[in-house]
């Protein structure tokens, strides 16, 4: 893990508690050691301080001979933007980078790896605030601004803070399996497990933004009662407008089209009827107000990249595990 001054400090406990952890149950399976963690910074032996103010101990320092690295992370921060301008981080994860089997970036550590040269013509994410700066600074790159972690090869990168985790939790998946990543997930009292595809936003955080309370009153009616009629003459007619001057008012408030809103919303609750209910896929998609399963599959792919089927299989273990 590469830290730096005046990093996020849950973009790095976040990801190396889920390792700690992992490497635990391996033992405790008789797998075998998981996990070797190691912070690399300025200094070897020191102490680094983190945007909280907190301080991080750090193992190793980049100028130091590294031993083979299977994981190279480079966590996000305030101290992101010097960090990528400093030729010592950027010597450390080149070198590093070029024997490691993955390399991978939590929320603005993206920044480092792009100063580096590692990220060009590859489609990444970062911290959806961070997103628009980062294409700009780095035309070469497919900046996905809206996926909690994104995979390019052997690049990965997530989005910020809690990204980090799901990151961590994928990977554990691909190197232990999944029934040890669910059992981390677990003892961390962690949804398990996100896919890297689904949005960085729910559609309620989305809802916030509007101002007029007329439009707050009327996604709070769309969240909960998302199985009513949404078209858009019937919701203008809610807001007393017509309807192109509701559907300008929405977007320059909320920063989306009514309709992306209220598939986003239906997305979330078929979303949650799949993970604790068994209930059939056609039953739902008409509950949530999609009408048919293919409607609702096509949904499904634009916003979190897998069909209900196939996201209900990868969740199935884990909503009987919170239901029970």
């Amino acid at each position: 893990m590469v830290a730096f001054p005046s990093i996020q400090l849950l973009d790095v406990v976040g990801p190396l508690e889920v390792f700690a952890a992992a490497d635990l149950a391996a033992r405790e399976r008789g797998i075998g050691a998981g996990y070797a963690i190691e912070i690399v910074g300025p200094e070897g032996g020191g102490m680094l301080r983190a945007s909280s103010g907190l301080g991080i101990a750090v193992d190793r320092s980049y100028a130091a001979p590294s031993p083979p690295v299977d994981t190279l992370i480079v966590a996000g921060g305030s101290g992101s933007r010097a960090a990528a301008d400093d030729p010592r981080v950027l010597e450390h994860v080149r070198r590093v980078a070029r024997e490691a089997r993955r390399v991978c970036s939590v929320c603005t550590g993206a920044w480092v790896l792009a100063s580096a040269g590692l990220l060009e013509g590859r489609r990444v994410t970062t911290h959806w605030a961070h997103a628009e700066r980062l294409a700009r600074h780095f035309p070469g790159l497919e900046v996905d601004p809206d996926r909690l972690h994104v995979r390019d090869g052997r690049i990965w990168t997530s989005a910020g803070v809690t990204a980090g985790m799901d990151l961590a939790l994928a990977l554990v998946e691909e190197d232990l399996g999944r029934e040890l990543a669910l059992e981390v997930s677990r003892w961390m009292v962690l949804f398990m497990k996100r896919p890297g595809g689904q949005s960085q936003f729910s559609a309620q955080l989305s809802g916030q933004l509007a101002a007029r309370d007329p439009l707050r009153d009327l996604q709070a009616s769309i969240v909960d009662h998302p199985e009513a009629d949404h078209s858009i003459e019937a919701m203008a007619a809610r807001v007393a407008m017509s309807p192109r001057h509701f559907m300008r008012v929405f977007r320059e408030e909320v920063g989306q089209s009514p309709g992306r809103f209220v598939e986003c919303v239906r997305v979330e609750a078929a979303r949650r009827a799949l993970e604790e209910s068994r209930r059939s896929i056609e039953e739902i998609a008409s509950q949530v107000g999609f009408g048919t399963g293919e409607t609702m599959r096509r949904a499904f792919l634009r916003q979190i990249g897998v069909g209900p089927a196939a996201y209900r299989e990868r969740f199935a273990e884990a909503a009987a595990d919170r239901v029970a």
